[in-house]
This record gives structure tokens, C-alpha cells and sequence, in this order.
């Protein structure tokens, strides 16, 4: 099926990079999201970071241009009927998830591949909500989308031989390159990511180290671009705290369990950089 519009549900963080990402790789995209006011933010958000992409030279004017013209914006989610790929990219919740892949089981042609930018939960559930599973596959970027390589490819128990080929191919025309894991909680990279970061936030809660002095070793220590408290404010504390809660679930070990800063911080609404305040203040 040759792919020339492209669905994205969730006008979030993840989900206008995403949006950026296939527009300026010459697909149309329909950006679709619940109310028009998360909509603009995308909208303003993909300018800004186009923008940023012009003044490195990374894109020319033009480029940046089109790119703008390539994304329409809606609260309708009947119009992804018309599209030839569609990626959801909305709230880590299961109960969500399985209702939108749903929908979109019964909007979408037949042999439309219906991906989740899920960061940890199971593909083959999700999956198991559409009369297409061999279709439904994770893609999971990383943030900021614009910016990192990876495309972390997650195949369900159902997903075909095709499907998979499909979505590699789909990855590598975005410039990025796609690796293959098979599902299960937090896949590969949040499976050894998140319990990195939620013991760094245990260091912190237990009074080893300040949040600088963490994040200052394991930079220099460890050659990491970003410290792992850093890093949990750029993520989101609350998408690391869900993360941690499905791996705790489907391990059933209690090295996954969340730190209870962490949970504080989120009760609080201190989730980083998206409100913020987190392990460090934005303003």
C-alpha cells in the first residue's frame, strides 16, 4: 500500500513530534486530538521546533513551509477514514488505548496498520481490541522526536511478518532507524531505562546525593548526555511513574517499585518540564 497520509491521534508532546517528523518527510498528516486548545499548543509547539531546525540549518525555509501545509488539525476522529497509516500517541492508559483502537478498527480500510507510541504498555492487549491484530504494531519514538534516531518497534503476538516489514520501511523514510523488540512490559529501552532512573530518585529520597550531584555523576561519570533526574523532567514524571507501575504488574517483582518521591511529585502535579516543576524548575 504505497502511504501518503498519515493519522496521529494525540496533539501532545510526543504526539506533535511525531506529527513534524512525517510532515517533513513529505506525508500529509492529520493531527487529531480531543479539544482545539491542545491542538494549537501543537500547532505553536511544531512552529517553534521548525523553527529552531531553520535557524541550524537543518531545514531551509521552504522545507519548514511545506512542512506547515502538510499538517490539518481536527477533533473529528471519523476523518481518519481517509488515511493510509494512523498512530496513536495519547495518554498511557490502557482503558484509552483499547477504546480508540477500537474506533479506529471500525473507521479505518482494512489494511490501514494501526501503531501505538506506547512507551510500556502491552501491544498483543491492544491488539487484541481490533479484528485486525496481525495490523496493530507499537512504534515507539523517542523524545524529542525531531531529534532522536530511535524508533523502538514493538511486535504483538499477532503482528504479521508484513506489518513489521511495513512500519521498518515507514521509519526509515522519517530519516530514523527502527529495531525490533517483541512486547513485553516496558520492552527494551523503558524496561532498562525507567528502574535506572527510579533508583537515581530513591538516591535522591534517601538523602545519598542532591538531584545535581546525581545527575552530575552519572554525566560525567557515566558519559551520559542528560542526568536521570534531568532526563525523568524531559520524559515526564508521570509517564515514568506509569511505566514503572506496568512493569511492577507484569514482572510481578518488587525491583520495580516506584519510589514514593516519585509518587509524591506526581500527586503533586510536579511532572517536569511539561508543568514546570519537577527535580528542577522551568520557567
Amino acid at each position: 500500500m504505497n502511504i501518503k497520509t498519515v493519522g496521529v491521534i494525540g496533539a501532545g508532546t510526543m504526539g506533535n513530534g511525531i506529527a513534524q517528523v512525517f510532515a517533513t518527510s513529505g506525508f500529509n498528516v492529520m493531527l487529531v486530538d480531543v479539544d482545539y486548545e491542545s491542538l494549537e499548543r501543537a500547532t505553536l509547539s511544531i512552529e517553534s521546533s521548525l523553527q529552531r531546525l531553520l535557524k541550524k540549518e537543518k531545514i531551509s525555509a521552504d522545507e519548514k513551509s511545506s512542512a506547515l501545509l502538510k499538517i490539518s488539525t481536527t477533533t473529528d476522529l471519523n476523518i481518519l477514514s481517509e488515511a493510509d497509516f494512523v498512530i496513536e500517541a495519547v495518554v498511557e492508559n490502557f482503558e484509552v488505548k483499547a477504546r480508540i483502537f477500537n474506533q479506529l478498527d471500525s473507521l479505518c480500510k482494512s489494511d490501514v496498520v494501526l501503531a501505538s507510541n506506547t512507551s510500556s504498555i502491552s501491544l498483543t492487549r491492544i491488539a487484541a481490541q481490533t479484528n485486525r491484530p496481525d495490523k496493530v504494531i507499537g512504534m515507539h519514538f523517542m523524545n524529542p522526536v525531531a531529534v532522536m534516531q530511535l524508533v523502538e518497534i514493538i511486535r504483538a503476538m499477532q503482528t504479521s511478518d508484513q506489518t513489521c516489514q511495513r512500519v521498518e520501511s515507514v521509519s526509515r523514510r522519517l530519516g530514523k532507524t527502527p529495531v525490533v523488540a517483541n512486547d513485553s512490559p516496558g520492552f527494551v529501552s523503558n524496561r532498562i531505562l525507567i528502574p535506572m532512573i527510579n533508583e537515581a530518585i530513591f538516591a535522591l529520597h534517601e538523602g545519598v546525593a542532591t538531584a545535581q550531584a546525581i545527575d552530575e555523576i552519572m554525566k560525567l561519570g557515566m558519559n551520559h548526555p542528560l542526568g536521570p533526574l534531568a532526563l525523568a523532567d524531559l520524559i515526564g514524571l508521570d509517564i515514568c511513574l506509569s511505566v514503572l507501575e506496568v512493569l511492577q504488574e507484569g514482572m510481578g517483582d518488587p525491583k520495580f517499585r516506584p519510589c514514593p518521591l516519585l509518587k509524591k511529585m506526581v500527586d503533586a502535579n510536579y511532572l517536569g518540564r511539561k508543568t514546570g516543576e519537577g527535580f528542577y524548575q522551568y520557567h
